[in-house]
């Protein structure tokens, strides 16, 4: 136990001194001595440098998990394409590449051949984030109307040739993941993400956990009734739903409405003008006002290629009219990540499965 404790805290402060280690594991200096023996002979931890304290004599040795243990893939699937990262257990990158889209055998050829590349052949572990309900009992991947079925295709060729464990998650999980480590809510607890692209998704994370629903489908907000639509939804047609106003066509004929023709990013940036933005962000309360209505999770973030865009601008607008539309408090805020959220989700869920597998799961301090 107090080896896995050991392993949990390099995972997540990085590499430490035996002193460091002493202070936060709360044993005693020769219990530090021993873990650190037992973990260094089995090839778990290495010297990976030293601690840089002025003092007088050598400085303390760092010690960190051997990154070379294993080697991780994390694969962004699009409607039109796949981007795969391979990287080492501490989930920093070694190789990055596109996959072809609708060859999925050449594409896990090609993935196969970018570890050898990189050195990190075998896989241990890929994480793939895909657009569709994961069923969180079988993980399977179930793809919703509209969503090419080579998606589905290519997760069953990466679990049938490749000797890694293959975990498939929701692409905007994933990025929530990214957004709770690295982004826009590290300081909170809960939130929604609402992922704003050529569709449109939430991910919510209450009490730090990410919460997907008996069947997978939370946060497929898409699919909400909401009025402004010209129809409601149904189980297999979002279109009368909040798709119908947010997600990419409708938001490129709302700018079309304000007499702008340019990329919707563009448009959710400004460039549409005030009075686009002012009706996008009326559209986009009425979901964000659901949600809260439901969850209360205190935090509403904007991500995705248009939340990305509008930035802090549209989230104030937004959180405006939301605070119209209901008594529940709600702060609005759009990501700080760049376009590869979903990557970096992945990256961070691989290394965590990876390193679970070998350490251990996570055990309390």
């Amino acid at each position: 136990m107090n080896d896995r404790l050991a392993l949990r805290l390099l995972q997540e402060e990085g590499p430490l001194t035996a002193t460091q280690l002493k202070k936060l594991t709360g044993l005693s200096r020769p219990s530090v001595a021993d873990l650190v023996e037992r973990l260094t002979g089995a090839g778990l931890i290495e010297v990976v440098g030293e601690s840089g304290e002025q003092r007088r004599g050598p400085n303390a040795r760092l010690y960190g998990i051997v990154a070379r243990l294993a080697h991780l893939a994390a694969l962004d699937v699009r409607t039109d394409g796949v981007t795969a990262v391979i990287t080492d257990l501490l989930g920093r990158p070694l190789a990055q590449a596109r996959l072809p889209a609708d060859a999925v055998e050449e594409a896990v050829t090609r993935l196969e051949e970018l570890a050898r590349e990189a050195g990190a052949a075998p896989l241990h572990t890929v994480v793939v984030g895909a657009p569709g309900l994961v069923v969180p009992a079988s993980g399977e991947l179930r793809t919703l109307r509209g969503l090419p079925s080579w998606h589905r295709d290519l997760v069953a060729a990466l679990q049938r040739r490749l000797p890694a464990v293959v975990v498939v998650e929701n692409e905007t999980n994933l990025a929530a993941l990214a957004e709770q480590r690295l982004g826009a809510a590290r300081d909170v607890d809960s939130f929604v993400l609402l992922w704003l692209g050529a569709g449109v998704g939430a991910a919510v994370v209450l009490d730090g956990r990410l919460r997907r629903g008996a069947s997978g489908g939370a946060g497929e907000i898409g699919f909400l009734p909401v009025p402004g639509t010209v129809g409601l939804p149904s189980a297999t047609d979002c279109g009368g739903g909040f798709h119908g106003l947010v997600g990419r066509e409708a938001v490129a004929a709302l700018a079309a409405a304000h007499g702008y023709a340019g990329p919707v990013e563009e448009a959710a940036a400004g460039a549409a003008g005030e009075g686009f933005l002012d009706a996008f962000a009326e559209r986009l309360a009425l979901g964000a006002a659901a949600v809260t209505a439901v969850l209360d999770p205190g935090c509403v973030v904007l991500g995705g290629e248009l939340g990305r865009a509008g930035g802090a601008v549209l989230a104030a607008r937004v959180a405006d009219r939301l605070a119209r539309l209901t008594p529940v408090a709600t702060e609005v805020r759009a990501t700080t990540l760049g376009d590869p959220a979903v990557l970096q989700g992945a990256r961070l869920a691989a290394r965590d499965s990876a390193q679970d597998a070998l350490f251990g799961a996570p055990v309390a301090p």
